[in-house]
Order: structure tokens, then sequence, then C-alpha cells
């Protein structure tokens, strides 16, 4: 672990935005949230009071591939430094629903974050509390903003590791492009106008076939429309659709 940063280092990085763990008791939680840190493209971390992290230990453990650079890169500071350094985000379960009291309210969700970050001119700092009591009300006056995760009002904490893998997880539009995930191209062609008409056609022709009801085949044809025009299909789902349609109309001439 690397030592305290200088006041006002100025190569913290506006984007993405640091994480910073606040009096973590479990080495596991830590090596949780470098492992969602590393899937969703964040790369600083801040340990203010951490535990020890043994190599050869639980952090290490279940950091997955953030054992080879996040976590050993980790950076422990001041509670201080957070607050002098970064425009923090503090993330609470627990907060008010009223403008009586300004600790915990207002707060933001991780997807309104997610919208916001990028105009934050300044170094950013997401700042996760204990397991047990999160972050105190005294260090919660010193942040900036609040961030909670909506849940089940009957059962809203989250265990810490899961807390932080959901913040990061909405927060991952400000640290990785469509180009930097594991997922394919998402763009979907929707199949040409005239393949669908042939659908449609086909579609006519076997609602005649089965003796559909002469007068309901127009309203009929119109509710098909909307449910393929809200699919989107794509060119091979309806020459797809399209064959086994043909194959339908003709099955009972077959017989």
């Amino acid at each position: 672990m690397s030592e305290e940063l200088p006041e006002g280092d100025s190569s913290v990085r506006r984007t993405p935005p640091t994480v910073a763990v606040v009096d973590a008791q479990a080495p596991g939680n830590v090596g949780t949230i470098a492992r969602a840190m590393k899937n969703f493209g964040f790369e600083d971390l801040l340990l203010v009071d951490p535990p020890e992290l043994d190599p050869d230990g639980e952090a290490y453990g279940f950091a997955g591939h953030a054992r080879e650079d996040i976590l050993p890169n980790a950076t422990e500071v001041s509670f201080d430094h957070l607050a002098e350094n970064y425009h923090t985000i503090g993330c609470t379960a627990v907060t008010n629903e009223d403008d009586r009291s300004h600790v915990r309210y207002p707060f933001s969700t991780p997807a309104e974050l997610a919208d916001r970050l990028p105009t934050v001119e300044a170094p950013t700092a997401l700042v996760f509390g204990r397991e047990r009591v999160g972050l105190t009300n005294e260090e919660l006056a010193r942040i900036d903003e609040i961030c909670s995760i909506p849940a089940s009002a009957d059962y809203p904490v989250l265990n810490l590791g899961q807390a932080a893998t959901i913040t990061l997880y909405e927060l991952q539009s400000v640290t990785l492009t469509d180009d930097e995930t594991q997922l394919p191209d998402l763009e979907r062609t929707r199949a040409a106008e005239p393949t669908l008409d042939r659908m449609y056609d086909q579609w006519a022709d076997l609602l005649e076939e089965i003796n559909h009801p002469e007068e309901k085949r127009d309203k009929t044809m119109r509710m098909l429309r909307r449910v393929y025009g809200r699919a989107d299909l794509t060119e091979g789902e309806a020459n797809t659709l399209l064959g086994l349609l043909r194959r339908a109309t003709e099955r009972p001439a077959d017989q």
C-alpha cells in the first residue's frame, strides 16, 4: 500500500471517479470493491483506516484480476484528505425524506449520478462507509452530496461490497464506452419493408386458409402489424417467420 498522497495532488483524475472506502472491517469487502472497480472501468482506490490487506489473505482472494493492479496500488489517505481534495459523494442507505435536515438530504440515486458526473468540474470520489454503520453523520456533514440505492423500505441496508458493486455498475457509462465492454454490437437493423410486407401477405393467406372469420381479418391484421412493429424484427427473424407461415398455410392443403 502506498504512502498518503500529498495535499492538493493534481494527478488525481476527474474521470473516472476515485473510489474511497472508509474504515472497512472485512478485508473481503475491500477485495470485492476492487473487483467491481475492475469490472466497470474504475482504477483509483483510496482507503481510510483500512484492515490489513495480506496478499495471501481474503482481500486478494476476493479481488479477482484486480489483485494485479487496483488492490496493490490502493492508496491509504485520511478522511480529511478526501474532504479537502475531492468533490465527495457519500453513499448511504439511510436518508432523510424532507428538507428539514441536510445531513442526508437531498440525495441522488446512482442512475441519476451517471447523468450528472461528467459535468462535475473537480476530482470526484465515491465514498463508502463501514459494514455495520456506514458513514457517520459527522462524516456525512463534510460530504458534498449524497447517493442512495433504491431498495425495499423494509430492509434497505446492503452489504458494503454489494452496495459498491451496484453503484459502480450504474456509473459504468462514465468510465466505459460501448466498444469497451464484452458485449457485441447492440445496434439492430430492422427488416426491410418488402420482407415485412411479404410476411403480412402470408399471414393474410393463412387467415383465409384456416377460415378465420372474414369480418375479423382486418382487425387481426392490424393487431399483427402492431405486434411486429413493436418487436422491430430483424431480416433473419422476419424471413424465419415467413417460412413458418408458408408451411402452415400449405399444410391444410396437404391433408
